[in-house]
């Protein structure tokens, strides 16, 4: 008798927790996930190009930013930026400061990913454009970058994925995204065993979701593979 009232109560706080949970997911998870990743794509580009820009002192600048953002980590970032930047007279709010933390790690590990998928273009690629009159930005954006892309989608897809999974970070800085729902309702119920499991499962339905729109945009970009 106590293990079928114990089942019904969890039955009913998964079905009494999925839609809010669900809900959070939809709009803060998810909209993090997009307005950081698309933020951090710019970032990635520019520190690429100067990377490979052959500007020492814009190379020594994109170079020590990668090191630093990739050797540090994430929870740490968003530490320093939500709850050290106060000290010193800098305040910003929860959803800001995960979407400049999410931001800035995005643009540090992708620059690394379009860097070398730059560089992976063979230079008689280069050549072409320019025996036929293109400057080097039409070359890069015309010829190398359509290439690029198709080369760093995979390797890019899996970065936005794992992002969808670490915006779940965000909640030790109070946003309210799926995660932090999750904690709230698992203070009120004390089942964290149940809502951080089905906090799992609704994070793997966005992964499942965006790892097929990655096999759909890997396909759409075959043309722009070189013959």
């Amino acid at each position: 008798m106590f293990a079928d009232e114990r089942m019904l109560r969890i039955i009913d706080i998964i079905v009494n927790s999925f839609l809010p949970m669900l809900k959070a997911g939809i709009a803060f998870t998810v909209p993090l996930t997009l307005i950081s990743f698309f933020l951090g794509l710019i970032l990635a580009l520019l520190t690429a190009l100067a990377r490979i820009s052959g500007n020492k002192p814009l190379d020594a600048v994109a170079r020590f930013y990668v090191w630093v953002i990739r050797g540090t980590p994430l929870l740490v970032q968003l530490f320093i930026i939500f709850y050290g930047l106060p000290s010193v007279g800098i305040t910003i709010g929860p959803l800001p400061s995960a979407i400049i933390g999410f931001t800035i790690s995005v643009g540090a590990y992708n620059s690394e990913i379009i860097r070398a998928a730059i560089l992976s273009i063979p230079k008689g690629q280069w050549e072409a454009a320019y025996s036929i009159g293109m400057s080097y930005r039409q070359a890069l954006k015309r010829i190398i970058l359509p290439q690029a892309t198709r080369v760093s989608v995979p390797p890019m897809s899996n970065s936005f994925i794992s992002l969808v999974k670490d915006t779940s970070l965000a909640a030790t800085i109070t946003v309210t995204e799926m995660f932090r729902i999750a904690q709230q309702i698992t203070a009120t119920t004390y089942e964290p065993l149940v809502l951080y499991c089905l906090a799992g499962f609704i994070y793997l339905l966005f992964s499942t979701v965006l790892s097929n729109a990655q096999g759909r945009m890997e396909k759409r970009l075959d043309r722009y593979v070189a013959g």
